[in-house]
């Protein structure tokens, strides 16, 4: 019987770093999940979800198309490595406006919200409609989400301006 190679990766996970011997051939998914981050969600395996969006030096990525030893030496930061205010705006709005049925693409809808917020904290419906046009959702039909992530913006912005008013 004849063992997978494996290859050292070190990468930071959620602010932690941490190291694992893995399958040259294993996805970034796959590993994050297997190390305990297990917001992000193997959905499609071919990048069509978006159930798999995470954040690697900062930037949006399908964790499904990346092979985990080309992200050694990165930051991944996960829907459970997101304990902000803004990150917190969205979750709260998702609930409030029911963004999310079944659950399983809403980390990664959460994360596109944020990327989407991040650099555009007032968003027309149609840039919202345009960032999440590479996540799916089965259940629910998509006007919860849009409505959740216009809420999610209103919320936070007034969270800013109250916050300037206090100073």
């Amino acid at each position: 019987m004849t063992t997978s190679p494996t290859e050292a990766v070190r990468l930071q996970l959620n602010g932690q770093v941490v190291e694992a011997a893995i399958d040259p051939r294993a996805l970034l998914i796959e590993v994050i999940r297997d190390l305990g981050a297990t917001g992000a969600r193997a959905g499609c395996l071919t990048g069509d979800c978006g159930a798999c969006s995470v954040e690697i030096d900062g930037r949006l990525a399908k964790s499904c198309l990346v092979l985990a030893v080309s992200a050694g030496g990165s930051a991944i930061v996960t829907i459970e490595g997101r304990d902000d205010a803004m990150a917190r705006a969205v979750q709260d709005a998702f609930v409030r406006c029911g963004g999310f049925q079944c659950g399983f693409c809403t980390s990664g809808m959460i994360m596109v919200a944020l990327e989407l917020l991040g650099r555009n904290p007032d968003p027309t419906e149609a840039q919202i409609r345009a960032a999440i046009s590479g996540n799916l959702c089965r259940c629910t039909g998509y006007e919860d989400i849009v409505r959740s992530i216009a809420s999610a913006a209103e919320a936070y912005r007034a969270n800013i301006t109250n916050n300037k008013q206090r100073e």
